[in-house]
């Protein structure tokens, strides 16, 4: 059975996407879903056991906050994911399974998200973000971190950018930004609100509201929803039904400080860079011009929407393991004694 278009998804009254609603945030932006059959075995969940190793709690020194953190793989450097807004660690989890074998992986459950706890989980402001990040990236490794290649999504890739912008993580090596540019995310935020709001906001069952994601969601991949997808739900006892454990709509005020001056923040970072897009009109003036004076690479992901981790795990791994090799990236740092042996010969 071929998918039902978009308008026939959505409500009475609810007026079609305009051309101007077509932002990094919107259904709008992602190309046509793929065939979908309905079956609630087919949209069932899947535990994160198959893609993670371990799931670990992080509890942060002198405070309530505790961050839920899944682990992959046992050697070569750290890729530690940070999710977008509205998603979890969980969205890297294909991604994470493909990536194990040749370096680890870590993704947390940002404040507000998922399985964290937090003493406010409504501050998502980005100077807070980034401090969790800070803290528990410093709890789980000390003074002598191993290598770390901060990966992050939509507004986890401004919490990343912001990360690598306070220089306090030794020994980082890399930064890879997914799908956010600075000039059209600050263009989408007037119409954020709109957006939420025609999301469907309630599911009888996870099944669902896994069903809805790939439909008429931000995901297009089947598997990562039924992964991914039930973690970013909680049970709303009142109206008997699940609906987002995150309300992204209560955190307007936090939005314009994600975006705000990201694109030279972004080049300012003094690691090496990627840009992972999905699609080519989104850079904006600095980073044409940042890209022109070769100051970070930028790939173009096709036939994929928003979160290319979860649409294209294979692809959005080869990329990040290709970045990691390219830049030699090993286990401890920069494998420079390498490079002199082969000049040497």
């Amino acid at each position: 059975m071929e998918t039902p278009p978009l308008s026939s998804l959505q409500e009475e009254g609810e007026e079609e996407p305009t051309v101007e609603d077509s932002s990094a945030f919107s259904a709008a932006a992602v190309p046509p879903r793929p065939a979908t059959h309905h079956s609630l075995h087919k949209y069932a969940p899947l535990d994160w056991s198959a893609y993670f190793d371990e799931e670990r709690r992080v509890a942060i020194l002198d405070t309530d906050d505790v961050f839920n953190v899944y682990t992959a793989g046992s050697e070569g450097p750290v890729v530690f994911c940070l999710h977008g807004g509205g998603y979890s660690g969980l969205s890297f989890a294909l991604a994470a399974s493909r990536m194990k074998d040749k370096t680890r992986v870590v993704a947390m459950d940002l404040r507000g998200h998922g399985k964290s706890t937090t003493n406010d989980d409504l501050d998502l402001s980005i100077e807070t973000l980034t401090n969790d990040v800070i803290a528990v990236i410093r709890t789980m490794y000390g003074d002598l971190p191993p290598a770390i290649i901060l990966v992050g999504h939509s507004m986890g890739g401004s919490v990343a950018v912001h990360v690598a912008a306070r220089k306090e993580i030794r020994n980082l090596h890399g930064l890879v930004v997914v799908d956010v540019v600075e000039g059209t995310a600050m263009a989408s935020l007037v119409h954020m609100q709109k957006i939420l709001a025609n999301r469907a906001q309630h599911f009888p069952s996870i099944e669902k509201a896994i069903e809805w994601s790939v439909k008429g969601g931000p995901l297009r991949n089947v598997e990562s929803a039924r992964v991914s997808i039930p973690s970013t739900l909680k049970y709303d006892e009142s109206r008997e039904c699940y609906t987002y454990s995150t309300p992204l709509e209560q955190t307007e005020k936090y939005w314009k400080g994600w975006y705000e001056g990201l694109s030279d923040k972004f080049l300012s970072c003094p690691v090496q860079k990627i840009l992972l897009l999905a699609g080519t009109d989104r850079l904006d003036r600095a980073l044409t011009i940042g890209q022109m004076q070769g100051k970070f690479q930028m790939v173009v992901v096709r036939h994929t929407g928003h979160a290319i981790q979860e649409d294209v795990p294979e692809e959005f791994a080869s990329h990040i393991l290709n970045f990691i090799s390219r830049n030699k990236i090993g286990p401890n740092g920069v494998e420079i004694p390498g490079l002199i042996k082969k000049w040497q010969h």
